[in-house]
């Protein structure tokens, strides 16, 4: 296997609606301060990779015009995924290892304020068994919650202090995130339900934005960065579709990706978890043996920022940024797809080794 490593990261400050731009105005400044860390143009790279949605943009192929935010000329090798940008990633990683190139460059974006964030998630669903119920995303969150609740896997106040912790990180440490506060748990927990089980606290923002990743190879990802973190594990796996079949309390394709990236094989510095729902990250936690005192999400997570379908590619440019700046060694980083966790990719970064 080939040594691959994240180079440069770069993200826009998130916010609940950027009006004044469109896609490509705003991911432009995102993929321009990418490369200019590593110095190169996007005639330098060897692969571009996106990952995006249709639904949001209420256009087909709506990436191919965001391409004018990344720059085709000269001709680029291009690919996209209907996925959160991790999976972009993954495939710039597998890409990577086939040996045709040292270098990928992998982006997404939202722009989820231009419609109904939860009923165009609801879209995904089966078309013939659920998608008529038309759920929308909080409320199947909230079936998932009221089912780790009912099993005596979550506590409401668990669920408080998550919440409280994340927005409490992200005023200390993420000038990107989009809600930074200090909010007691005891506050949150006086909160009325919002849906079902579910306290307005207990979700995530609904963000506008854009994040950017540069990958290299072995002595080219020396020559670029001071600090490459190298990606030492990486899997993705998926549970069933039907939400009958599943148990909504666990989450057994996160933990099968976990030792697939080889996540036990050392100990574990801190987490980046992409838990919209503050019962998603305690979910996670079970499935991944996450100690109690461990760090997680110093970023704040997806719960203080989280742009459609980029939120899990942050996660592994968060991860990667603490390493580099010399939080942690050794980081897990984690992104799902899907209701209720239902699909996950973890990934294992590393400093460098030299």
């Amino acid at each position: 296997m080939r040594d691959v490593a994240i180079v440069s990261f770069a993200q826009s400050k998130h916010t609940r609606a950027v009006e004044d731009l469109n896609e490509v105005e705003m991911l432009m400044p995102v993929t321009r301060a990418a490369l200019d860390q590593v110095g190169l143009e996007i005639g330098d790279i060897g692969f571009t990779c996106s990952g995006s949605t249709d639904y949001l943009a209420g256009n087909a192929f709506s990436f191919v015009s965001t391409l004018d935010g990344v720059g085709p000329w000269p001709p680029i090798q291009e690919s996209h995924v209907e996925m959160d940008g991790a999976w972009a990633l993954y495939e710039a990683w597998v890409k990577i290892q086939t040996g045709a190139i040292d270098t990928a460059f992998v982006y997404s974006y939202s722009k989820a304020s231009s419609g109904d964030l939860p009923k165009v998630l609801s879209r995904q669903l089966d078309p013939y068994t659920v998608g008529p119920l038309w759920l929308d995303a909080i409320s199947l969150a909230a079936l998932a919650a009221s089912a780790a609740l009912d099993a005596g896997v979550v506590t409401r106040e668990a669920m408080a202090e998550v919440a409280a912790r994340s927005r409490r990180d992200a005023l200390a440490n993420n000038d990107h995130a989009q809600l930074r506060f200090d909010h007691p748990a005891e506050s949150i927990m006086a909160e009325a339900d919002f849906v079902g089980a579910l306290r307005r606290s207990d979700c995530p923002p609904i963000s506008d934005g854009a994040a950017a990743i540069v990958l290299a190879a072995g002595d080219r990802a020396r020559e670029l960065s001071d600090h490459p973190v190298w990606i030492t594990g990486i899997d993705h796996r998926v549970d069933p579709m039907a939400l009958g079949v599943r148990d909504l309390t666990d989450v057994p394709s996160a933990r099968l990706a976990a030792a697939k990236a080889g996540v036990a094989d050392a100990p574990v510095d801190a987490w980046e978890l992409h838990a919209p729902f503050t019962h998603d990250e305690l979910l996670l936690r079970r499935a991944l043996s996450v100690p109690d005192d461990a760090v997680v999400n110093r970023s704040g997570g997806a719960l203080s920022a989280n742009p459609m379908l980029t939120a899990g590619l942050i996660r592994l440019g968060e991860a990667a940024g603490q390493i580099a700046g010399g939080h942690a060694h050794r980081m897990v980083a984690h992104a799902t797809q899907g209701p209720a966790l239902q699909q996950n990719l973890v990934a294992v970064l590393e400093g460098d080794r030299s």
